[in-house]
């Protein structure tokens, strides 16, 4: 039993390799190359906190339980993601591929989970429950910033899956808090 499920893992790795490899590819052209990588620099929490603060300016005192749920889910999403990293230690492609080319710095060491993706879903969520007209603009940055951690190489499609699950859920589960 173990000896089957050693060989489906093995062969899920293996795929994973193949298909995280054909996603940095397409890396290559300085166009696509350019957008994926102001992506990710936007999605470090940049784009997240002049969103917040555009929040406050627009909408003042009214925007004020949107933005500290959104902050309350980012605190527990870096916590949570920091703890997983910690536990799995799992190394990024380019570690294991030396055909997978880098070029944007990771921010630490290891690729599971994805935390740009696991913060841009739970903000995407929590925004959306308050304003939803907001959707035209966070649902494709939030595609973007998910398809950037394959596309420059700093990840592999479970890390970004984990990474959208983990992120659901902490928004989901946030909506059970007080505030």
């Amino acid at each position: 039993m173990m000896e089957k499920l050693s060989c489906r893992l093995s062969r899920i790795c293996e795929n994973e390799h193949v298909l995280t490899l054909r996603f940095n590819r397409a890396s290559h052209g300085r166009l696509v190359h350019g957008l994926f990588s102001l992506a990710s620099r936007l999605g470090n929490g940049v784009f997240w906190y002049v969103l917040m603060g555009l929040l406050l300016l627009r909408y003042q005192m009214d925007a004020l339980p949107a933005v500290l749920h959104m902050v309350l889910v980012g605190l527990i999403s870096l916590l949570l993601y920091k703890w997983l990293k910690g536990k799995t230690q799992r190394q990024r492609p380019y570690a294991f591929n030396d055909e997978i080319r880098v070029t944007v710095a990771p921010l630490d060491q290891f690729s599971f989970p994805s935390g740009h993706t696991l913060h841009a879903v739970s903000f995407t969520i929590v925004l959306l429950a308050y304003y939803p007209l907001m959707a035209w603009l966070v649902v494709p940055f939030t595609l973007l910033v998910a398809l950037s951690r394959l596309v420059l190489g700093l990840h592999y499609p479970t890390d970004v899956m984990a990474g959208t699950l983990i992120g659901a859920a902490v928004a989901s589960l946030s909506f059970a808090i007080p505030l």
